[in-house]
C-alpha cells in the first residue's frame, strides 16, 4: 500500500539495518537513540491521557508502557514498532473498572494475554490476508483523524502564547530537516518550545498538569481477587476484548510499517510476543497494551528508525524520565507535544486516496467501505470496531458482486434429446440461489447434463443447490448428470449430497 508523504521530503534511509551494524556505526546508533528519545517524549502526554480512560494511576500506565515496549523491542515480529499502553485497549478495560474495581485488571490482562499468545503459536495471525486494501486506507485515515483532533484541546481556545508556541513548533518539525539532518527535529523543537516557555515563567499548560509525576517505582501488581468462577465471568469478556483489539491494532499497525519500510514482519511473533509482554505488563505496570500508530510513525518517519535498538532506547529514556527526571518531563508544554502529533496525524493519512482523481477511478464500494471505515472509527474511537466494520461490508460486497458472475450456456443436442449447461464462476454460498434461475426446468428435453468444468463447488449451499436441481427436474420426468468436477469438488459433492435435507 502506498503511503502519503506529502508533508515533507524523505532523504533515503536503508531499511534493511541489522542492530549490529548499528551498534558498529555511531552515526546509525546516535540516529536511532535519538529517535527512541522523541518516540519516549510522544509517548507520555497519550499514555497519560489513556490511564484516565481506564480509571488506573498515570504513573501504572507509563511503567506498563515501559515494560511493554521492552519486551516487544526483544521478542516482537516487527523491528521499530512502538507498543505501549494504548488507548483502543484501554477502551475495554474502562467499563470493567468502573463497575468490578482496578482489582480484576490483573486477571484480565494475563488471561487476554494467554489468548494472544496462543493466536501466535495457531499460525492465526495469517487471518489479516483478509482485511482489503480499502479497509487498511480507511484504517490508516481514522488514525489521522483521531490523532490530530485528540490534540486540538490543547491548542484551541488557549491563551495566544500557546498559539505563539504552536507555531514555532510547527516551524521547526517542518522546517528545520531541509538544513539539519543529524538531529530529529522533534527533539529540538521539544528543547526549544520548552525553554521558552521556562524563560519567559509565563504559565503553559504542561504535561505535569495532566496526571502526578511523582519520582520511584511501583512494585508489582498483587492479586486482590479469587481465582474462581465468579471472577472468571466477570474478567473473560474484558480479557477476550484485550485480547483481539490489542492483536488488530498491533498486525494492522505492523502491516502499515512493513509498507513504510519495505521491509518484512513476522506476524506470528509479534502476536505472541505482545501475550508474554501484556501478562509482563499485568504483573508490573498492571495494565495491557498494542501498537502505538502515532508514536511508531514518530519512530519510524520522523526519527528514521529502522531497528530494534529504537524501541529498546525509547523505553529506557521513558523509564528514566518516569523515576529520576519526572519533575523536568513534567515542565515540557503540551503544545509542543500536540504540534509533534498534528504533524503525525497529517503523515499518517494517505492523502492519495483521498484525490478526486483516486476516487473517480475506484470503485464505488471501495470508496464506500474506506468511508464506513472511517466513519465507524472516528464514531466510536475504536480502530477495533470501525476495521470489523468495513471487512463485514467488504465481504458483503464483494459476495454479493461475484454472486451474480454465474454463467450457464445452454446447448441443446441436434437430436433434441439432450441439454448441456456449461457452468462458469464460483460456487458459493451466495451464487447458489443465481444458479439455481438458469435452468430452463420446463421445457428442457429428459436428459439433461450440468457441466462444471469451468466452475467449483465451495461450500454445502453449492451442493444443496445442486441436489434441488436435481429434484426439480425430477418433477418434469428429467434426469441429470453433473460433470466436469475436480477431486476436490467431487468428493465434497459425494459426502454431502441427499444429505442436506
Amino acid at each position: 500500500m502506498s503511503h502519503s508523504n506529502d508533508v515533507t521530503t524523505h532523504e533515503p534511509v536503508d531499511s534493511e539495518l541489522s542492530v549490529g551494524r548499528v551498534l558498529r556505526s555511531p552515526a546509525l546508533l546516535t540516529r536511532e537513540c535519538l529517535a527512541g528519545v522523541i518516540t519516549a517524549l510522544a509517548l507520555i502526554p497519550e499514555v497519560i491521557s489513556f490511564s484516565v480512560i481506564a480509571g488506573v494511576d498515570p504513573k501504572v500506565s507509563l511503567i506498563a508502557s515501559v515494560v511493554l515496549c521492552l519486551t516487544l523491542s526483544i521478542l516482537g515480529g516487527r523491528p521499530a514498532m512502538v507498543t505501549a499502553a494504548a488507548g483502543s485497549v484501554a477502551l475495554v478495560i474502562g467499563p470493567m473498572v468502573h463497575v468490578y474495581g482496578v482489582e480484576y485488571i490483573l486477571p484480565a490482562v494475563v488471561m487476554g494475554g494467554v489468548i494472544q499468545i496462543v493466536f501466535g503459536l495457531a499460525g492465526l495471525a495469517r487471518m489479516m490476508r483478509y482485511i482489503p486494501r480499502s479497509v487498511m486506507l480507511g484504517f490508516v485515515n481514522a488514525l489521522g483523524v483521531l490523532i490530530f483532533f485528540a490534540q486540538v484541546p490543547h491548542v484551541w481556545g488557549q491563551s495566544g502564547l500557546v498559539w505563539g508556541l504552536f507555531a514555532v513548533t510547527l516551524a521547526i518539525v517542518l522546517l528545520l530537516p531541509r538544513v539539519l539532518k543529524s538531529v530529529p527535529s522533534p527533539l529540538v523543537a521539544i528543547v526549544v518550545v520548552t525553554a521558552v516557555a521556562l524563560l519567559m515563567g509565563y504559565p503553559v499548560p504542561d504535561v505535569g498538569d495532566e496526571g502526578p509525576m511523582s519520582a520511584g517505582l511501583p512494585g508489582f501488581t498483587q492479586l486482590l481477587v479469587p481465582l474462581n468462577l465468579a471472577t472468571l465471568q466477570i474478567i473473560w469478556p474484558t480479557a477476550l476484548s484485550i485480547a483481539f483489539v490489542g492483536l488488530m491494532e498491533s498486525l494492522l499497525t505492523a502491516k502499515l510499517v512493513d509498507d513504510l519500510t519495505d521491509t518484512p514482519s513476522s506476524k506470528r511473533r509479534e502476536s505472541w510476543g505482545l501475550g508474554i509482554a501484556n501478562i509482563f505488563a499485568g504483573f508490573y505496570g498492571g495494565i495491557a497494551g498494542c501498537a502505538m500508530i502515532g508514536q511508531t510513525i514518530v519512530n519510524v518517519e520522523l526519527g528514521k528508525a529502522r531497528t530494534r535498538v529504537s524501541t529498546v532506547a525509547a523505553a529506557l529514556v521513558l523509564l528514566l524520565l518516569v523515576t529520576g527526571l519526572s519533575q523536568i518531563m513534567a515542565k515540557i508544554p503540551m503544545v509542543v507535544l500536540a504540534g509533534i502529533m498534528m504533524v503525525v496525524a497529517v503523515k499518517t493519512v494517505n492523502w492519495h486516496s483521498l484525490q478526486p482523481a483516486t476516487l473517480k477511478r475506484m470503485p464505488w464500494s471501495e470508496t464506500f467501505v474506506m468511508v464506513l471505515t472511517v466513519a465507524v472509527t472516528v464514531w466510536t474511537s475504536n480502530l477495533a470496531l470501525g476495521v470489523l466494520a468495513g471487512v463485514i461490508i467488504a465481504m458483503v460486497l464483494f459476495a454479493r458482486r461475484v454472486a451474480h458472475v454465474i454463467h450457464a450456456e445452454r446447448q441443446l443436442s441436434e437430436d433434441g434429446e439432450q441439454v448441456r449447461y456449461n457452468v462458469r464462476g464460483p460456487l458459493f454460498f451466495a451464487s447458489s440461489n443465481d444458479l439455481f434461475e438458469h435452468f430452463d426446468y420446463a421445457h428442457d428435453p429428459k436428459q439433461v447434463i450440468i457441466d462444471l468444468t469451468h466452475a467449483q463447488i465451495w461450500d454445502a449451499s453449492t451442493v444443496a443447490a445442486l441436489d434441488a436441481i436435481e429434484h426439480r427436474y425430477q418433477r418434469y420426468g428429467a434426469t441429470v448428470k453433473i460433470e466436469g468436477l475436480d477431486l476436490r469438488s467431487t468428493d465434497f459433492h459425494r459426502r454431502l449430497t441427499g444429505n442436506l435435507g
